[in-house]
């Protein structure tokens, strides 16, 4: 039955909303099986089992913010009501409120999909400070290697060597005793 809910098809209802993973009631509904009003039905059966770290009503501004972002959302806008978002485990109670089977199969995947996108993440951070890393040498070395250009491009132009001016000059008599033409 787990084969009925590809990974991809769970991903792609994961946001990132006030700095949490969340997925939005609807999707979830559709993902067990039940209507969303039912699920928000049992979500509100068992509220003491759902804080607010588990599970918050989005804004109007972030349920147009997904709307936008995500075409196969484009019923809520024209919800009445903005959805429910639950993070990770509020997504993990559900399975304590949902008890059929599809239900704990299917909330399986979703947390394997979570512990997966988590570990990705870490890994992305990972390669972002490396990347950094990297960004700071290779500026390093680009500042080093304009240096040598530059002091390449100076030993190239042959130095300008001071010209005689033009016409007779008289000597002066300092300089004739030095070549020994004056006497004293």
């Amino acid at each position: 039955m787990a084969s009925l809910v590809p990974v991809h098809d769970i991903e792609r209802r994961i946001f990132l909303i006030r700095g949490h993973k969340v997925m939005l009631d609807h999707g979830l509904a559709e993902l067990y099986g039940v209507a969303t009003k039912a699920l928000n039905q049992a979500v509100k059966r068992n509220k003491e089992r759902f804080p607010g770290d588990f599970v918050f009503r989005l804004t109007a501004g972030e349920r147009d913010e997904v709307v936008t972002i995500c075409d196969h959302l484009r019923q809520l806008k024209f919800s009445p009501s903005s959805p429910f978002a639950f993070t990770e485990n509020g997504v993990a109670m559900l399975s304590s409120v949902l008890r059929s089977r599809r239900a704990i199969m299917v909330n399986v995947r979703i947390m394997r999909t979570f512990t997966r996108l988590r570990h990705l993440i870490s890994t992305h951070h990972e390669l972002a400070r490396k990347l950094e890393v990297l960004e700071r040498k290779v500026e390093s070395h680009d500042q080093s290697i304009s240096g040598i250009f530059d002091v390449i491009r100076d030993m190239m132009e042959p130095a300008e060597e001071p010209r005689r001016p033009i016409g007779f000059q008289p000597r002066s008599p300092e300089k004739c005793r030095e070549e020994g033409g004056l006497s004293q």
